[in-house]
């Protein structure tokens, strides 16, 4: 079974290429083409090995939430040519990451047990346990970094640093507020939670699109509702669809992404386990069969369909 690890494709027209962790970019003059590899990232570190199927289960989630949500927001989607490939209009990319929290989880909740009642000039109450829900969904933004990691960053100082304009940010707070609204009743209607996520968003011809991926298991964490209540009384771990189980099997190696330390090594057997978890987390949020894409010459099957979609495109 090939994974797709990366691509390093020339084609026509094309203006410029950027390799994220996850995504390789391929920009044109109006529109851009996502690449979904098959690359797994944790404490914004890649890691060594490729994870099969990944980057499809990313590409057609997102392709999924975004064509559910286009009505609270245009967003930059306009075609997915491929299973691991979104093409969609070029837009500005933002600085800034709106990360929508309804629970204490994950960096939130490791910030509250090391005694913080704050995240991003957010007060939290006292009390709380870890996955509990909040008040209300607060909105923890993050610098987005091309290299290294995303830093925690306050509305008060993106606006004070003059990251976004108070208009604008205004906008985009509401935007992601009305998509976390929307994800969690969609999540709810299979069964699950939307614990939290992030949003990014672009500007092109003056107006605001939500761009890259939405609701997946990379950008979104996911609860099972009907053992929530059940697991908090009991201070249970909760059961849960997203890669925090990833970054808790590296904590547990002795990895958080720090210098000097080794990501530990990954077998085949864990690898396919990620695979599997990613498959029912697709399955899970869309309600749908996931069906497997033919790997057996991902390059050459991407390569045709990015082609031949850019080639309708000019004709």
């Amino acid at each position: 079974m090939q994974t797709l690890t990366q691509t390093n494709f020339q084609f026509p027209g094309q203006t410029n290429f950027y390799r994220g962790k996850v995504r390789d970019v391929y920009s044109f003059e109006n529109v851009v083409a996502m690449v979904a590899s098959d690359r797994i990232s944790a404490f914004d570190v890649i890691l060594p090995r490729a994870i099969p199927y990944k980057g499809q289960v990313l590409n057609q989630i997102a392709a999924h939430f975004l064509t559910a949500t286009a009505d609270i927001v245009p967003n930059w989607l306009l075609e997915v040519p491929d299973p691991n490939v979104s093409i969609g209009k070029k837009c500005e990319t933002y600085p800034v990451e709106m990360v929508v929290r309804g629970y204490l989880a994950g960096h939130s909740a490791r910030e509250y047990k090391a005694g913080k009642r704050s995240v991003c000039g957010v007060a939290l109450p006292e009390g709380l346990k870890e996955n509990d829900r909040l008040p209300r969904p607060i909105i923890t933004p993050t610098t987005k970094a091309h290299e290294g990691h995303d830093e925690d960053i306050s509305r008060e100082q993106i606006l004070k640093r003059g990251i976004v304009s108070v208009a604008e940010y205004d906008q985009l707070e509401q935007y992601a507020l009305a998509l976390f609204a929307r994800g969690t009743q969609m999540a709810a209607e299979q069964g699950l939670i939307l614990v939290d996520t992030k949003y990014e968003f672009g500007r092109a011809d003056g107006q605001i699109y939500l761009i890259d991926e939405i609701h997946t298991p990379d950008s979104s964490r996911y609860f099972y509702a009907d053992v929530y209540d059940e697991n908090q009384r009991n201070g249970l771990p909760q059961k849960q669809l997203s890669k925090e189980f990833v970054r808790e099997w590296l904590i547990a190696n002795g990895f958080q992404g720090k210098q000097g330390q080794i990501v530990p090594e990954m077998s085949n057997e864990w690898i396919d386990q990620i695979s599997a978890r990613y498959i029912e987390l697709f399955e899970k949020v869309t309600g749908k069969t996931f069906i497997k894409a033919e790997t057996e010459d991902i390059l050459r099957r991407i390569e045709e369909n990015v082609l031949r979609s850019l080639t309708s495109r000019t004709v």
